[in-house]
């Protein structure tokens, strides 16, 4: 390994889900690269989530082992609690501790309105919101106890509306609930929870049916610029233990870096005594949506504070 910078992770064990090909490749490659010990959790199914092949994940373990990098292979299945459960064990296991959990593991399965049924519904919250929650949820007492932790959750830029792929993008829009509530748990015992919302070509954006990115859309300078590896410094930075930022989502890819954030618009407060009328929402709807002055609340407590502000005591 030929890392040099100070962003090191010697000492330090991650677990990556869904790391055999794309996104989470690229993480674990990484994090290895610069020192962590790397548990590479891949079913290796199909982007639809069906089948199994432990090809992917040992392939990336003989990547990084053959960089000089320390990895071992992971293959259950973390659409299941006990697949979740079974993965943190043999971590614990394997080196003693786990320090850092990225969730990225994930399918598509590409459905609208009447078509999204509720197997397309349920297998997909099974992977990316349940698969999330249960492989955390199983790390936790381990990082509890060392008062250290890094989780790191992936949400979509899909949150912005993608129709064609409503079970994907509810899956998503559960994840950022999920991370900012349990950033607010994790805090005082020193574990930080942050979430990554990925700017790059992978196989469920490009999945079978319905593809929300297709590679004859793109010119080879933004196929370039949507390679998978652009997204992991960001990754890598949210699991360093200098990084001190919890609860925010993070947006990354194409080598551009932001912050995205949920915002309340200061709205209208009305004057009426007893009940405001429809008619008066109506009539003040450009002031209630207007943006200049927007709140971005931390959490919560700050959300209600602020926008009970105008009340006595």
């Amino acid at each position: 390994m030929n890392a040099t910078s100070d962003f090191r992770f010697d000492g330090r064990v991650a677990i990556v889900t869904g790391a055999g090909r794309g996104l989470g490749r690229a993480h674990a490659r990484l994090l290895a690269e610069r020192g962590a010990k790397v548990v590479v959790n891949d079913l290796g199914g199909t982007k639809e989530g069906d089948g199994s092949d432990t090809g992917p994940a040992n392939d990336v373990v003989a990547e990084i082992t053959g960089a000089g990098g320390v990895a071992i292979a992971d293959t259950h299945n973390v659409g299941e609690e006990e697949g979740c459960k079974a993965l943190v064990a043999d971590t614990v296991g394997a080196f003693g501790r786990v320090d850092i959990v990225v969730n990225n593991a994930g399918i598509s399965r590409f459905a609208t309105f009447p078509e999204a049924d509720a197997e397309n519904l349920e297998r997909t919250l099974d992977v990316h919101l349940r698969g999330t929650w249960h492989t955390t949820r199983a790390a936790w007492p381990h990082m509890v106890e060392q008062g250290y932790g890094r989780v790191i959750t992936t949400t979509s830029t899909g949150m912005f509306g993608l129709p064609d792929n409503l079970a994907y993008a509810t899956a998503k829009g559960a994840l950022i609930g999920f991370t900012r509530s349990l950033a607010q748990a994790a805090a005082p015992h020193g574990i930080l929870v942050n979430c990554i919302a990925p700017n790059a070509i992978t196989r469920p954006s490009t999945s079978a049916g319905k593809p929300n990115i297709t590679t004859q859309q793109l010119d080879a300078a933004r196929q370039e610029a949507m390679r998978t590896d652009l997204v992991s410094p960001m990754v890598a930075y949210l699991a360093h233990e200098d990084c001190q930022v919890n609860g925010d989502i993070l947006v990354a890819g194409a080598r551009r870096f932001a912050r995205w954030f949920l915002g309340v618009t200061p709205g209208y407060q009305s004057d009426a005594v007893g009940v405001p009328t429809v008619e008066e929402i109506a009539k003040h709807w450009d002031e209630i949506t207007d943006r200049p002055g927007y709140h971005v609340p931390e959490n919560l407590h700050a959300w209600a504070a602020h926008f009970m502000g105008h009340l006595a005591g």
